[in-house]
C-alpha cells in the first residue's frame, strides 16, 4: 500500500533528499520545505522505497499537497 508524503505548510521546496526508487525508514529526512524564510523538515512516514517524487526543488507547494509517495 502505498503512502504519501506530504506538505505540512504552505512553502517552496529547498532541498529533495531522496530520490525514485531510495529506500527510506519511518522518520527518514525526505524533503526540506523553505517558508518564511526557516527550513523545515519532511520526515517520511513510514519504512519502504520513494516510488514518485511530485514537486523538483524550486517548487512552490500548499500545506496538504502531496510531495512523495512511498511503496
Amino acid at each position: 500500500m502505498a503512502e504519501e508524503i506530504l506538505s505540512p505548510l504552505s512553502g517552496k521546496i529547498f532541498k529533495l533528499m531522496v530520490a525514485v526508487g531510495d529506500k527510506v525508514e519511518e522518520d527518514d529526512e525526505t524533503i526540506i520545505l523553505e517558508a518564511m524564510k526557516m527550513e523545515t523538515p519532511i520526515f517520511a512516514p513510514c519504512d519502504g522505497t520513494i516510488s514518485e517524487i511530485k514537486v523538483k526543488e524550486g517548487d512552490t507547494v500548499s500545506e496538504d499537497d502531496v510531495l512523495a509517495v512511498i511503496s
